[in-house]
């Protein structure tokens, strides 16, 4: 299982992007209650990212430094990755 959650969480990393977005909006898709698949909490004990705060704003969260130097180093760009979406088969 680990293998899948080390691509989940380059998943995340990748969703989050370069600018910071609203804590409810990762934890409502990312969050999960399965221990077989902890990959906000894993992202977050890595350190690869963080949860900001502002007076008066809501929280936000954004990939680190290290985050995006792990995303960096394991993801492949875009253009050399099989599209996913409805009625496509991943190559193996």
């Amino acid at each position: 299982m680990p293998d899948t959650v080390d691509s989940l969480i380059l998943d995340l990393l990748e969703w989050l992007g370069p600018e910071p977005r609203p804590y409810a909006d990762v934890l409502e898709a990312w969050q999960t209650s399965c221990p077989r698949l902890p990959v906000w909490e894993d992202a977050n004990d890595r350190g690869f990212v963080a949860r900001l705060r502002a007076p008066g704003q809501p929280a936000r969260v954004s990939v680190t430094t290290a985050g995006a130097e792990h995303l960096r180093k394991h993801r492949r760009p875009a253009a050399d990755r099989t599209p996913r979406g409805p009625g496509r088969v991943l190559a193996t």
